[in-house]
Formats: structure tokens, sequence, C-alpha cells
């Protein structure tokens, strides 16, 4: 057991001091916690541990951070309501690593959200033959390496005219099946009244040049719009509007009507340039040993290791080395079945919870404070001791670890225990104990 943050530093300044929290069902707890030290925070469920941990000292550490923005940035950022808690000293910057999923950004993978791809692409910039250029030059999320087609998303999505449109109907009659093109709306009087088009004639029924202006025009002056078309607008075709107000910049906030409208009439396949892979030709021919930064990223995150494990060039030895640190840790915490092109959205909130640690490890910064979520929650015992590595690795680069646990292993490992209860709701929100593991 190492020696208590008082006893090597004086006392001077080591602990974060609470006075009378109330967060949720917390009765006027205060407690010392020991800075530089793992502490867990131990309970039945409901007991007030995480409105400790979570809800009081990272709640309030986040929002101090905050406050410390000019107001115009402050308004940018997720508001923190203040925590009920009288007085919290000792506070340090603070960064809380929940069970949250990663948001729905389709150009973040696990290679991006764990900085292991700038160290890939530093690698094939290096040795790649042929090279494709610098690092940029194989990054998806980097116009000199992305794929033309799909602009780095691997996908790419356009209007289905099948589904979108009723060629036996007239614009009269709606021949676009899509809310924001019904008769009497905005986009209806667009095309309704650019005077290009016999409102009451079928689509079936149009020339080869009016369904191309129907379905293509872009910013088109019109001859001779009637007087109830804007007069300084110009005209667009439905699929040309279509893709730049649902495609390329789709709506924040939409309607249930609307959001089952786009699954109908837009389409979503594999990018027929790319194949998937998101980057560029120049990107994709550039190989080692046969093999592409894209093939390498399709890897599990165990193969892959085993690959850089082989891999030896003094061009690229410190990143290479880095890179298997960070694949190594991916794999101590029950991630080697990953691949690192797995768009992180799609992670569980456990396993976005493990990546997140991961980036953190790399931090140059010290005294600062982790605050973790059950972070043991769905690990095979033998995962939780080498999860139980990784947090004392972080306390020991002169860090605070709070984790809120269960897990006798993590628990066992602790320089600091903060029990509450005794039950859970109204009959929890008590310090049962607080002292360290070993004692009774």
């Amino acid at each position: 057991m190492r020696d208590r943050p008082d006893e090597r530093n004086g006392g001077r300044g080591r602990w974060i001091v609470v006075e009378r929290a109330a967060t949720h069902n917390l009765r006027d707890v205060c407690v010392e916690i020991p800075k530089e030290a793992l502490t867990v925070f131990t309970g039945v469920s409901g007991s007030g541990k995480s409105s400790l941990a979570l809800d009081t000292v990272a709640a309030e550490a986040q929002r101090l951070v905050n406050d410390s923005y000019p107001s115009f940035v402050r308004n940018r950022l997720p508001h923190t309501a203040q925590p009920d808690v009288q007085r919290i000293d000792g506070l340090t910057f603070t960064v809380l690593i929940d069970q949250r999923r990663f948001t729905g950004n389709a150009r973040s993978t696990v290679a991006t959200a764990t900085d292991i791809a700038p160290l890939l692409r530093l690698i094939f910039s290096r040795v790649g033959e042929p090279s494709a250029g610098y690092s940029p030059a194989y990054s998806f999320n980097d116009p000199s390496g992305m794929c033309p087609d799909c602009e780095g998303l691997g996908v790419v999505q356009d209007v289905d005219l099948d589904a979108l449109l009723d060629l036996d109907r007239s614009i009269d009659e709606g021949p676009v099946r899509f809310p924001a093109f019904r008769p009497g709306t905005y986009r209806w009087k667009r095309f309704a009244y650019s005077g290009l088009f016999d409102r009451s004639k079928p689509l079936r029924d149009y020339t080869e040049q009016e369904m191309r202006d129907f379905l293509f025009a872009d910013q088109m002056k019109l001859p001779a719009p009637d007087p109830r078309f804007p007069k300084t607008a110009r005209f667009d075709g439905v699929v040309t509007r279509m893709r730049d107000v649902y495609i390329r910049n789709p709506p924040r906030s939409k309607s249930k009507e609307t959001e089952e409208a786009m699954h109908r009439v837009i389409t979503t396949r594999t990018c027929p340039l790319c194949g998937g892979a998101r980057l560029n030709q120049a990107a994709l021919a550039s190989l080692i040993d046969g093999r592409s930064i894209a093939d390498w990223t399709a890897l599990s995150v165990d193969r892959l290791h085993d690959l850089l494990t082989d891999l030896r060039d003094h061009r690229v030895a410190p990143a290479l080395s880095e890179a298997r640190r960070r694949l190594e840790a991916l794999r101590s915490v029950g991630l080697g079945y990953l691949t690192l092109d797995r768009v992180s959205s799609t992670l569980s909130g456990g396993e976005a919870q493990r990546v997140k640690i991961i980036r953190y490890l790399g931090s140059p910064l010290s005294s600062v404070t982790y605050v973790f979520d059950e972070p043991s929650s769905g690990l095979h015992p033998h995962d939780v001791r080498r999860l139980t590595e990784l947090l004392l690795r972080l306390r020991d680069a002169a860090n605070t670890v709070l984790v809120v646990e269960h897990h006798p292993q993590v628990i066992a490992l602790a320089d600091h225990v903060v029990d509450l209860g005794p039950g859970a709701g109204r009959q929890g929100g008590g310090i049962l104990f607080e002292g360290t593991a070993a004692e009774p």
C-alpha cells in the first residue's frame, strides 16, 4: 500500500474536501478525498455513491471550469447545474469517464477516438510504398486523403427517384412523396410558380428537358416566372434541393414524419470508388508488406497488435512502439475483438468508457482528477485485473482517480474507500466507512 497523500506531502492541500453535500439523496455528507490516490466509492445501488462522486465532485469541477470561460463560450457549452453542496475545496481539472455512448459522428472511429490513427498515418507516410505524401494524405477526415466520391464517409447517399416520385401525378396533384413538397408548401410553390412546367401535366408526360429541370436544376435563373415566385430567387430542382437540405446538411431536429420519409426515399450504399475504405486511391495504393492503412484498421486489435509486434523499422520506431502500447491497452480492457475502423457511435456504453480510458492514458497532463462510473461492468475477471492496472497507471502519473464501483478486485486495490448507505434512496445517502480497504 502506498503512503497516504498527506504523509507524502506534509498534509498541505492534498485533499478534496466536501462539506454538507445534499445532492439527490445525500444527507449533508462531509468527506475528505485524498489527491493523487485511487479512491473507490462503494455501496448498494441507489446508496448515493454516484451522487457524491459524479453529481457533486465531478459536476462542481466542470461547472467551475465552464464559469472560467467568457460568456460567449459558456453559452455554447453544455449547462451544468450547481450541485447541492455547501463547499468543496481542493478541486482540480476533472474528467468524467462515464458509460455514455459516443455521439453519432460518422467520422469518429475507434482509431481516431484512441489517437491510434495519427500514429498509423505517420508510419505509412514514412514507410508506405509508394508514398501518398505527408500524414494527412492517409486521413479520411482530410481533403488530401479522403475519397472524393464519399468525402471520407465510406458510404454514398442519394435520392431514390422511384420512391420519391409518383409519375402519374401532376404538380397540382403533388407528385413528390415527401412532406416538404406537398401542395401548398413553401417548396411546392417554388416549382409550381417557376413558370417552367404545366402544372396539370403528369410527370410521365414531361419532355427530357422538363424532367431534367424539375429534378436537377441548380440555381437556374428563370426566364418567365409566375409573379408569385420570389423576385430575387433562383430555381433548384427537387433532387438538388433534397441533396442539399437532407443529405449534405441534414436537419438536427425533424418531425417523425420527415424522418420516416427520409428513410424511405434516401438510399445508403457502400461507396463504389473506395469500397467503403473512405480513402482516395493514392492512400489505398500505399502498402507496407502488401497491406494498406485501410487493411490495418480493418484488422481486430489483437491481430494488428501481433502484426506490429513483428514489424521493425528504425524510421518509425517511436510511432510503432506507441501504437503497440495503445493496442495492448485496448486488449487489457477486453477490447481486443474491436476493429479500429469501427464507428465510435456503434460502441456500447461500456465499450465507449473503456475506449475513453485508453485515450487519457497517453495524456501528458498530471494533477487531473479522473472520475469513473463502474468501469468493471461487463468485464471478465481477468480483464478486471488488467483494468485496475490501467487505473493505477493513471494514479501513478500524479493524478487523482475516483471510481464508483462494486467489484471486490477494484475495491481491494484502492488507496481509500468511501462506503455509502446503508440502503438505497431515502435509506441511503450517509457515510458508513472511510479508510483503506485493509481496515476492518
